[in-house]
């Protein structure tokens, strides 16, 4: 017998998540990469300009516009799950299709001029 609150089941600690402060030091330096490629293209753009690239200096210019942006929404992503076990795919149940009353398929097809073709014969015999 098990004591209350105890699960039955054991967690690996293969399964374990990195610490926070693992977390933490990666997206640190994967801002910090973002931002000294900002650099380097406001460096880029700047030399450009002086040597007078003209509209090549634009180049690295939208880089470094765009780059913190991106830079600050991927540092500020938090911890991801690691693994799906806990998510379900969505899958509805769904009735079977309606074929509609007198659709049986019958084993033998209805002969032309019996009674029930469908044809006008049917229409004067009531």
């Amino acid at each position: 017998m098990l004591p209350k609150g105890r699960r039955d089941t054991a967690h690996l600690v293969t399964e374990a998540r990195k610490p926070r402060s693992e977390d933490i030091a990666y997206r640190e330096r994967r801002y910090l990469i973002m931002m000294g490629f900002r650099v380097a293209c406001f460096g880029l753009t700047i030399a450009l300009f002086a040597a007078g690239a003209g509209w090549f200096a634009a180049i690295p210019a939208v880089g470094a516009i765009t780059i913190p942006y991106f830079a600050v929404v991927f540092a500020n992503g938090g911890r991801e799950p690691t693994s799906t076990r806990g998510f379900r795919a969505y899958e509805p149940k769904l009735p079977e299709r309606y074929s509609g009353p007198g659709h049986d398929t019958p084993s033998d097809p209805p002969v032309a001029g019996q009674p029930g073709d469908g044809g006008v014969q049917d229409a004067g015999q009531e």
